[in-house]
Formats: C-alpha cells, structure tokens, sequence
C-alpha cells in the first residue's frame, strides 16, 4: 500500500534532524517566496500557469515524484540531479504573428517554473526515469537495495 508523502515547502523528502524547530536561512527564504501570495504574483500574466502541484509517494522500493503539468510536450521538461538535488523545471516561449494590409500584431508569450527536491540517501539516482503522460510528469525515484522495506518475518526461540 502507498503512503502520500508530506513535502515541507522546500521540497525535501530527506528526514530532518532534531533541530527541526530553528528555522534555517533557506526554509526562511522558502518560507518567504511560498507564501500565499495573490494570483497576479505567482500566475505568468500570458498563459495563468502557476507552479504546478505535485504529489508524492513512497512505496516499499521507491518514490514517485507526479507532477500536474498538462498542455506541455517531453521536451519542454528539464530533469537534472545534482549533489542530492532533484530539479525539474520547463521554459516555454511562443510567439505569434498576424499581418495585415496597414498594421502587424505580435504576441509574446511566455511561462517557465523550477521545482526542487532534496533526495533522501536511500534513492538509487543510477536508475531514476521519467515518464510523461496525459499532462502528468511522473518521477520514479528507484530505492537502493539495502533500502527497500523488507517483509515482515517471524523468528524462533532456539
């Protein structure tokens, strides 16, 4: 059975440590731009894309990483891992054009997002793929060997 995950805003799905209650400069800075802020600051004026929301579970042998980004094609999608940072992100320009006879309209477009993750120890970044399909990005995040869960056993008294 899967359990949903629950990402702090940084996008972490490492286990903090115990000093969890004194905020550091980066979970403040995230805590400063995540803000619930209007629609008009975090929506791009041209196409009302937003940063997408994401799910994720963890089953006994990875992380799922699904990410709502419909109206996009695969190569749209950036998905870099560097140092334990999982990092995907998109840039879509579009430009349009309409000619008449006595004037020219130009229609710029453009709409761009990067979401990171920090990966816990456990993840096998050697076998990590992506997939995407009918405008959700799915991230398999593979677990190492000696991470996955093992199942339940009894022992015997000798």
């Amino acid at each position: 059975m899967s359990n949903l995950v629950s990402v702090p805003k940084n996008g972490s799905l490492a286990n903090r440590n115990s000093n969890q209650n004194f905020p550091t400069l980066s979970t403040w800075l995230d805590d400063v731009f995540n803000r619930d802020l209007p629609s008009v600051f975090t929506s791009n004026f041209n196409t009302g894309i937003s940063l997408p929301q994401v799910n994720i579970k963890e089953t006994p042998d990875a992380f799922v990483v699904d990410m709502a980004v419909p109206g996009l094609k695969k190569s749209d999608f950036h998905i870099d891992i560097d140092n334990q940072l999982l990092s995907i992100s998109t840039e879509v320009k579009e430009e349009n054009e309409h000619k008449e006879d006595n004037y020219t309209r130009r229609e710029f477009g453009y709409s761009s997002f990067k979401r990171t993750f920090t990966l816990p120890e456990s993840v096998n970044d050697e076998k990590i793929n992506a997939t995407y399909k009918e405008g959700i990005l799915s991230v398999h995040l593979p677990k190492k060997e000696e991470a996955k869960q093992k199942p339940a056993r009894s022992i015997t008294i000798s």
